[in-house]
């Protein structure tokens, strides 16, 4: 994933976010016959098999789990499901309601279009309370400084696409902060941990990338 090209950027955030951590393909298109044309795509997100999304990472509305899910707008509302799953990821995000303060980093770091041109990525997303303990000015200030932010956030950020049973099945992952360590996966379904954050909604589908909405921000170097 090219490092997602913001590994070179300094590690500023690695500070922030241990204060915040008190607080809290298009999946890669399978090899077409060289002569045969790509079908067109459709409109709405395929529904993989099960079979498929356990191999690619990819998943549906219906694979959506975890308790804060029903805070998400339904229908075709921005930030519903219908809505998200067509976007590339940081654009799905920016109508998340869940993602507010995220979404202010992503763009303090201007990472949304290295993050919307990514092809198969999984991405931890911190919910809004889990920035909570920094206060609106610490955050303030911490945006400010995207060469301490971007490590944090490229933490957050796995070069490879997987669905719930995926991370269950690794065990542990790497991120594009290679020197953060491994992110440690326990348990599963709703009980699933990601370096001891809880799930608060996962598997959602977006174009480019399966999101995790978490309680915690994960902190490079304290794999728990």
């Amino acid at each position: 994933m090219n490092k997602l090209r913001i590994a070179g950027i300094g590690m500023t955030a690695t500070a922030a976010l241990a204060l915040t951590a008190c607080s809290g393909s298009d999946t890669a298109s399978s090899g077409s016959s060289s002569s045969a044309p790509a079908p067109a795509p459709s409109s709405s997100m395929a529904a993989p098999s099960s079979s498929m999304a356990a191999s690619d990472g990819m998943t549906t509305n219906a694979d959506v789990f975890g308790p804060a899910c029903s805070q998400l707008p339904q229908g075709s509302a921005p930030g519903s499901l219908d809505s998200m799953g067509p976007q590339p990821v940081a654009s799905a995000a920016s109508t998340n309601p869940l993602l507010t303060k995220l979404v202010a980093a992503v763009k303090a770091t201007n990472l949304v279009d290295t993050l919307n041109s990514q092809q198969a990525i999984t991405v931890f997303a911190p919910a809004d309370p889990a920035f909570a303990a920094l206060g609106d000015a610490k955050f303030n200030e911490l945006a400010g400084k995207p060469a301490e932010l971007s490590p944090i956030l490229q933490y957050h950020v796995v070069g490879k696409r997987y669905d719930g049973k995926g991370l269950a099945t690794a065990g542990s992952v790497d991120t594009l902060n290679t020197a953060g360590g491994p992110v440690k996966i326990e348990g599963s379904g709703d009980n699933m941990t990601i370096n001891g954050a809880k799930i608060l909604c996962g598997n959602i589908p977006t174009k480019n990338a399966t999101v995790f909405v978490i309680d915690k921000v994960l902190t490079p170097g304290t794999n728990k």
